[in-house]
């Protein structure tokens, strides 16, 4: 039987470089190996963070570079192939080309679980491959695992065989209601999350323990799999916790995620990027691309230089209209307003306000 990969993405962000400093030190037994997908179109904060955590490991991160033979950067040589047709959240391409192609090429037919820095905070499930050898899961989060595997473990079609997975585990005086809500069936009014809240809330460790051995009977990998160390994990990391274990390691949070002081009509607010992936990533905010152009004004005009031949990164204006004096004015204005209403909402999760959401982005700048 061959061996069970174990895989981390560091995608330059603050999640994946946590989740791999927690995994480090919370399961050294875990033989990981960590890649990074580079598109060549990165931030250097990206590369120091990336450099910052070679050191505290002790060892490289592999590169993972699509179209290595080529001259220039990969990103430039698919846009050449595109014929200068830039990607949008209509037409991912880069993140078929630059991230997808390059990790299963890499993964191959191995059997691997892949680690996902999806967040307790965090509604998503991120990046989840249609190969079946590679699975994924989710540490920081109460559920660590992916909807397709709920969904199969809680289907109406294999009640019986979710109720004969509790011979299995010890569930001690909890057995009874474990197979009462194994027993209830979805339907509209009991839902597939409501379902899994309860077994939740009824014990972690033991809902886990179940999937693990209902896993067992598919073509999962974790099914060749003896036992899983986080199994019993019952940590919910949120935002505030990421910052904590970046900071508190040494390897620090990247630059671009620290707050920025600017004023516009006597009014004070900052700003900073909200995600890591190219500098010119068509998923950030306005207020992104006015950070972009004032603190980094030479990634701003290569960002822009890629504006040719009717192709822009936002669907709504060019780069070369939204830095127009007045368009920046209001485009903090509206930022400044945003960040005032999420305040009012006081969500225990807006730790630091960043004036509209994360959002969900690329997905596979995420693995």
């Amino acid at each position: 039987m061959s061996k069970v990969r174990h895989l981390l993405g560091i995608s330059g962000g603050k999640d994946s470089a946590a989740l791999a400093i927690y995994l480090f030190n919370k399961y050294p037994k875990l033989d990981i190996e960590y890649y990074t997908c580079d598109t060549g179109e990165e931030l250097d904060e990206t590369y120091q963070l990336i450099q910052n955590l070679e050191n505290y490991f002790g060892k490289k991160i592999l590169n993972l570079r699509a179209a290595e033979n080529s001259s220039i950067s990969p990103f430039d040589h698919f846009l050449t192939m595109y014929g200068g047709f830039l990607p949008s959240s209509n037409s991912r391409w880069c993140t078929k080309k630059l991230k997808l192609e390059p990790f299963e090429n890499f993964v191959s037919s191995d059997q691997v679980i892949s680690y996902v820095g999806i967040r307790g905070d965090e509604d998503r499930d991120g990046y989840i491959s249609r190969k079946t050898n590679i699975q994924s899961i989710f540490p920081f989060r109460r559920n660590i695992w992916s909807e397709d595997v709920v969904r199969k473990f809680l289907n109406n079609s294999i009640i019986d065989q979710s109720i004969s997975c509790c011979e299995l585990v010890d569930l001690s005086n909890k057995r009874n209601r474990f197979v009462e809500l194994l027993s209830k069936p979805l339907s509209p009014s009991f839902t597939m999350q409501n379902k899994l809240n309860l077994l939740f809330d009824l014990g972690i460790k033991e809902t886990n323990r179940l999937i693990f051995e209902f896993l067992k009977s598919t073509e999962y990998p974790l099914a060749k799999e003896t036992d899983f160390p986080l199994l019993d994990n019952e940590e919910i990391l949120v935002r505030d916790d990421i910052f904590r274990i970046l900071e508190e390691s040494g390897v620090g949070v990247p630059e671009y995620y620290k707050k920025i002081e600017f004023e516009v009509n006597g009014k004070k607010g900052d700003y900073s990027r909200s995600r890591s992936g190219c500098y010119f990533c068509f998923f950030q905010q306005k207020i992104e691309w006015v950070w972009l152009y004032e603190q980094h004004p030479d990634r701003f005009s290569q960002a822009q230089e890629y504006e040719k031949d009717g192709y822009t990164w936002n669907q709504e204006e060019s780069l070369a209209q939204l830095i127009q004096p007045e368009r920046i004015i209001k485009i903090k204005e509206d930022y400044l307003k945003r960040t005032l209403r999420k305040a009012k909402q006081k969500s225990p999760y807006l730790l630091d306000i960043l004036g509209e959401a994360e959002g969900e982005g690329c997905a596979a700048c995420f693995i």
